[in-house]
């Protein structure tokens, strides 16, 4: 038998796992995101539990033994906060330790509709206020778990779309122990909007907050230029590629060579949950690679799976990894390298029940929606 660390999805939102298999319409992100909001604009804390519950599950038979949840569903429908003003998050830390998962909830602060707009419709639930407001929740929540072993308590900022460019420094200085972790530059429209708000891309905006450090994580970083790509590097900062997502939302193929050869940490996440298999989400950071460039052999299984595994893990504040045994664990299947040839389906463990809890769960989503 032969020990490897476990899968890590650095990258999570476990309730898009009822999107997956839903027709959501042809064009690009933005109109998958209005079929998004209509399943956020349904959920509570006992149906995001059972969800999550059963999504986190589904991680576990797939080889995943810690979860980064990027959490930015807070409120009741209409903004209102819970009477636990927290409850929606203790859900998803419920449901990944019903599931034998160890997570570090990245709890996201989610502020504006865009540049110069306010929340509207949904996305009132997804706000505090203002970034003070949001520091406040998330420190009591932080409070309450530390010293658990199988929780941390990050911060996240959404996105600069949706932080102003005023409150980005509070956020980004709340929690200077704790991971950080930002979508960045994962649609054109993204960086065309940043740039004509306030002359900076997403990257160097960021910079300017005092963002970019050793312990923050960059999601995407799709479409990043050369600067951008040295910012990054020099940090020191992860970052997290969701290859299955940017290739079901039509986001493009990130710079994962010349991050990494900047000095960019790779880690890797599941995302949208339209798949949760980590084999193959190594194996597309290669194969993208191979489409791009025409040539084999930009990523060693090597590098691919520490990006999966030992890296992603301290990406989200766990200093050791948990562990998987290739061979008891996970079918070989004749294999002499699984990054190459192996799935979610030869990780051992059976998927019926779990299987019958998504449909449950997903069915009571669609129910509301």
């Amino acid at each position: 038998m032969t020990a490897v660390p476990a899968f890590a999805s650095c990258h999570s939102h476990v309730f898009h796992r009822a999107l997956r298999g839903r027709v959501t319409g042809a064009g690009s992100f933005w109109r998958w995101r209005d079929r998004m909001y209509a399943l956020a604009a349904v959920l509570d804390p006992d149906l995001l539990h059972e969800l999550a519950t059963a999504t986190y599950a589904e991680m576990r038979l797939a080889g995943i033994r810690t979860v980064g949840e990027f959490h930015y569903l807070h409120h009741g429908p209409d903004g209102t906060p819970y009477e636990d003003q927290n409850a929606m998050g203790e859900a998803l830390i419920a449901a990944a330790r019903k599931s034998g998962l160890r997570i570090a909830l990245l709890d996201a602060c989610y502020l504006a509709g865009g540049f110069g707009r306010g929340v509207d419709g949904v996305q009132r639930r997804f706000s505090d206020g203002d970034a003070h407001a949001w520091a406040i929740r998330v420190e009591a929540l932080a409070r309450k778990h530390a010293g658990d072993d199988d929780v941390v308590v990050g911060a996240a900022i959404h996105s600069v779309r949706a932080v102003p460019r005023d409150q980005l420094t509070t956020v980004a200085s709340a929690f200077p122990e704790a991971p950080l972790h930002v979508h960045v530059s994962e649609q054109p429209a993204e960086n065309h909007d940043c740039l004509a708000a306030t002359g900076l891309t997403p990257v160097r905006l960021l910079a300017e907050a005092g963002a970019w450090t050793p312990r923050t994580t960059a999601v995407h970083a799709t479409h990043l230029d050369t600067p951008d790509i040295a910012t990054l590097g020099d940090a020191g900062a992860y970052v997290c590629l969701c290859p299955t997502t940017e290739a079901e939302l039509a986001d493009g193929i990130g710079p994962s060579v010349a991050l990494r050869e900047a000095g960019a940490r790779i880690t890797l996440g599941t995302d949208s949950n339209t798949v949760i298999d980590m084999f193959a989400e190594a194996r597309a950071v290669e194969m993208h690679e191979r489409l791009r460039t025409g040539v084999r052999g930009a990523w060693t299984a090597e590098q691919l799976w520490a990006a999966a595994g030992t890296t992603g893990h301290a990406s989200l504040g766990f200093a050791e990894p948990a562990s998987i045994e290739i061979g008891r664990s996970v079918r070989t299947a004749g294999a002499d390298e699984l990054l190459w040839a192996a799935s979610a389906a030869d990780v051992v463990g059976d998927p019926e029940d779990v299987a019958q809890r998504l449909d449950r769960a997903v069915a009571a989503c669609w129910s509301r929606a």
